[in-house]
């Protein structure tokens, strides 16, 4: 997902960070300077629902314009995540073991 929390400020005339911190606070959603940062410059790690209704509310935008998916970058289920990832499913074989934490006879 790209986050564009910016872009869609920028489309309603609001340039600054503190403003939409000021704007948000009017409405309920106190967020502290570190974390409107955050939210402004980059990309957030997690956010409530919650909050994500009242920045769409002072925005009066839809989670779309917010939040805009990204399929390109999810690996098909075919290809591995990472190349640390190829490497460990080509290296080491995957062994059953027993969920009750007895070995298994000798074969």
């Amino acid at each position: 997902m790209k986050w564009q929390l910016r872009l869609a400020a920028a489309h309603r005339e609001i340039w600054k960070a503190s403003e939409l911190q000021r704007m948000l606070a009017e409405r309920g959603l106190v967020i502290s300077a570190g974390k409107m940062s955050a939210l402004w410059s980059g990309q957030p790690v997690s956010l409530k629902l919650d909050d994500l209704d009242v920045i769409c509310a002072v925005l009066g935008c839809e989670i779309g314009e917010l939040l805009v998916p990204e399929p390109d970058k999810v690996p098909r289920h075919d290809e591995p995540a990472t190349p640390q990832a190829a490497e460990r499913a080509a290296a080491s074989p995957v062994v059953p073991r027993r969920r009750d934490g007895r070995s298994s006879p000798p074969a």
